[in-house]
């Protein structure tokens, strides 16, 4: 599948001509975030929670206690929706009218169940994971069955999606570009800084590669 099916659910009718469907677009929004919003309904009302994620090809894989409140209530609904954005530049314009952000954005909806089986449980934990930092999950101590128990993973299919994007400059009134007024781009990003050890044996480690590959990365 190359594009997402449109329906009522996923069609973006503002600003449609930043809109895609294109699943490998989408999917590389996904992959360059580990942050997303979740929405769900409980008890008449509607909550919106950013959760820590990780993507197994059309899977959005979210975890937590057993008791917790957000993923029992998904799994009761049998659906969800996560959305993740990226915020790239402050669009300053000449009018208040026409201030706007340059972003990346991407909404999912899909149908959510439990994972139980020890195999497929693993297998998400691991994605999840190295979706947050590729090689983390070897250079920590195996998961022990308390943990393993008491860790509710389930997993989101992608039924379909959409994206928006704006990566454009200003778009001001024709007559405004005459005014002495400033407008341009103010890029924004998300960095990381140098590592910093945790206090006692990691004081007088050497610091991992996989996490010194993740700085020069992202920094």
């Amino acid at each position: 599948m190359k594009e997402y099916p449109k329906s009522k659910i996923n069609r973006i009718k503002r600003g449609a001509n930043r809109a895609t469907y294109d699943v490998s677009t989408i999917n590389t929004i996904l992959d360059a975030n580990f942050i997303g919003y979740v929405g769900y309904i409980f008890e008449g009302k509607a909550i919106t929670i950013p959760m820590a994620y990780g993507r197994m090809d059309n899977k959005i894989i979210l975890h937590g206690s057993n008791a917790n409140r957000m993923l029992t209530t998904l799994l009761k609904a049998g659906t969800m929706s996560i959305t993740v954005m990226h915020l790239d530049a402050l669009v300053l314009a000449r009018s208040g009218f026409h201030h706007s952000v340059n972003y990346r954005s991407a909404t999912l909806f899909g149908s959510v169940k439990k994972i139980e089986e020890k195999e497929a449980k693993n297998a998400a934990l691991f994605c999840f994971m190295e979706h947050m930092m590729k090689g983390r999950w070897n250079g920590i101590r195996e998961m022990n069955q308390q943990e393993f128990d008491r860790t509710l993973t389930i997993e989101m299919t992608i039924e379909t999606a959409s994206a928006k994007v704006r990566d454009v400059g200003v778009a001001d009134e024709p007559d405004d570009y005459n005014l002495d007024v400033w407008a341009g781009l103010v890029p924004i990003k998300q960095v990381a800084e140098y590592p910093i050890p945790d206090k006692g044996k990691p004081q007088q480690m050497e610091i991992p590669k996989h996490v010194l590959d993740y700085y020069e990365a992202n920094k």
